[in-house]
């Protein structure tokens, strides 16, 4: 005799218990980001369609004033192609500077060598850019370093003028700029395999082929990355001009704090501020899109 069996008793196992949505760890940071970027970033655009009175601290009326007047004036005008120039230049230089230096940093065979330059690379970036700028103004000045070393190889006979001057402000920026780059690069360079040259080489191509061919491509998302680091900290730059480059030598940075701080006119100061992150943020979207269409990354 066979017995039936109820097969449709009930589970022993627990009732699956509700999951909680990741999403709401999301919560903290993005409020944080609210409070501490878009808030003031709101704020801000209010006061730069203000209209300025001496007389008053408060932000009052709407006028599109503020950006008419810059747009308008060829003297700030300049002072933007200025900057965007300046940064672009730095930017170039340490590129140029920072590929082979990077990738003979991730080439290296020794540990302890290997490990010592990436901390050469580093320590620069634990000192503040007013102090290595005034280190800037003690080489560069008429009786500096380098002018009193000039003077006494006989190559120059009177001092020349590097301080104060865009040159002495290029320098400065490059050297800060420098390890961003370098530390952007070696990254992704670490990430490429010596087996890609190495198949390029067996194959028959050239040192210079396998390098623009082979290996540019595969670094360029580290390449974007230095030099758009290197790019919007050039723009936005402001004890390097100051200090280095003197009153005479304008930028937006340094031209933003003299509205703000010794005219007092919050509303243009904040209008400047918003024209050079606008003109940063569309670069770097063509950039961005450009690079997508000849890589197919980014």
């Amino acid at each position: 005799m066979t017995l039936a069996l109820d097969t449709a008793a009930p589970s022993l196992s627990p009732r699956p218990a509700r999951r909680f949505s990741a999403g709401w760890l999301l919560l903290p940071s993005l409020a944080l980001v609210l409070a501490g970027l878009v808030l003031p970033l709101v704020m801000m655009g209010r006061t730069s369609l203000a209209v300025f009175d001496p007389g008053q601290v408060a932000t009052e009326g709407l006028t599109l004033e503020n950006y008419t007047r810059f747009f308008g004036d060829p003297f700030y005008l300049w002072i933007l192609a200025r900057t965007l120039t300046v940064a672009a230049s730095c930017t170039l230089v340490c590129l140029v500077l920072g590929l082979p230096a990077a990738y003979i940093l991730t080439r290296l065979t020794s540990p302890g060598l290997k490990t010592a330059l990436i901390l050469a690379t580093i320590i620069p970036l634990l000192m503040g850019n007013a102090v290595r700028a005034a280190g800037w103004m003690v080489l560069l000045a008429d009786r500096g370093l380098v002018n009193s070393a000039l003077l006494y190889t006989g190559i120059i006979v009177e001092p020349v003028r590097i301080l104060y001057t865009g040159t002495a402000v290029v320098i400065g920026l490059i050297a800060v700029l420098l390890p961003f780059m370098i530390i952007s690069l070696q990254s992704v360079f670490e990430g490429i395999g010596e087996i890609y040259e190495e198949a390029a080489l067996s194959l028959g191509a050239r040192p210079w082929s396998m390098f623009f061919r082979v290996l540019l491509p595969l670094a360029m998302p580290g390449i974007f990355s230095g030099c758009l680091l290197c790019f919007v900290l050039a723009v936005n730059a402001y004890a390097t001009p100051v200090l280095i480059g003197g009153p005479s030598f304008q930028m937006m940075a340094p031209k933003v704090y003299e509205q703000a701080i010794k005219v007092y006119n919050w509303p243009f100061a904040a209008s400047l501020a918003f024209i050079l992150m606008g003109v940063t943020f569309a670069l770097t979207v063509l950039s961005s899109v450009t690079l997508r269409k000849r890589y197919g990354m980014v």
